[in-house]
């Protein structure tokens, strides 16, 4: 019978057997996203709150109704908003009921 693989075996804060302390390095890769300007970039996109909610607190992207993805970073207050986002907002919003 064989023990189970030891669940901190790659932890750098775990002590050596040796009863001393120790110092890790814990390497990161740096991820950046590289974009080439053109139109979606300099617009605001429509996505839903907790998307961007959850963008925020994961790190993940996101996806607007135009389907742009992309991480959200920026304030959209300074960009004019997406037409594509714009129209399909707006065909969403419309009413069900046959009235403009």
């Amino acid at each position: 019978m064989s023990l189970p693989p030891d669940p901190f075996e790659n932890d750098p804060a775990r002590r050596l057997d040796d009863g001393g302390g120790s110092t890790a390095v814990i390497e990161r890769e740096e991820q950046r996203e590289y974009t080439e300007p053109g139109d979606s970039e300099r617009f605001s996109h429509y996505v839903r709150k907790e998307k961007i909610m959850e963008s925020a607190l994961s790190g993940e992207p996101v996806i607007a109704l135009c389907g742009k993805v992309w991480t959200p970073g920026r304030d959209p207050k300074k960009f004019p908003v997406c037409p594509t986002c714009k129209e399909i907002y707006e065909g969403l919003s419309a009413p069900k009921d046959g009235g403009k």
